[in-house]
């Protein structure tokens, strides 16, 4: 049996996360998660805490979109280059210092609390949406 346990994040004070309110389906249909990969990627000096700032490809009527996110601790730029990954891209554009995200990157906070990005495991097309 393996071992869960983990020690920077207490499993208990996950546990007491207060879920968010139901919401019915066609709630969820209205954001539009999409799969792309990311083409560029590079530091984000001028940000307040160490980020990347990418493009991500999603094709079709979507395209290239600026994203950014604070996953400096699992994923240096030339690992993120190539990765598919899931974005929201129906959001309006977001100003994070003098950068302007297109796209909101999916991911979840480790053990370690660093950012894991969200990724298909298998090649998908780019653009395919979430269901």
């Amino acid at each position: 049996m393996q071992d869960y346990a983990h020690p920077v994040i207490d499993s208990a004070e996950i546990a007491a996360t207060t879920l968010t309110p139901e919401i019915s389906y066609e709630d969820f249909m209205k954001v539009d998660i999409r799969v792309g990969t990311i083409i560029e990627a590079s530091l984000f000096p001028e940000a307040r805490k160490p980020m990347y700032k990418f493009m991500i490809d999603f094709e079709g009527n979507v395209g290239l979109r600026r994203s950014c996110g604070q996953m400096t601790q699992n994923y240096t730029p030339e690992q993120l280059v190539g990765k598919q990954v899931l974005g929201v891209v129906n959001f309006p554009e977001k100003q994070i210092g003098p950068y302007v995200s297109q796209a909101l990157t999916l991911g979840f906070r480790d053990f370690e609390n660093s950012v894991v990005l969200v990724t298909p495991e298998h090649a998908v097309p780019n653009g395919e949406r979430l269901m």
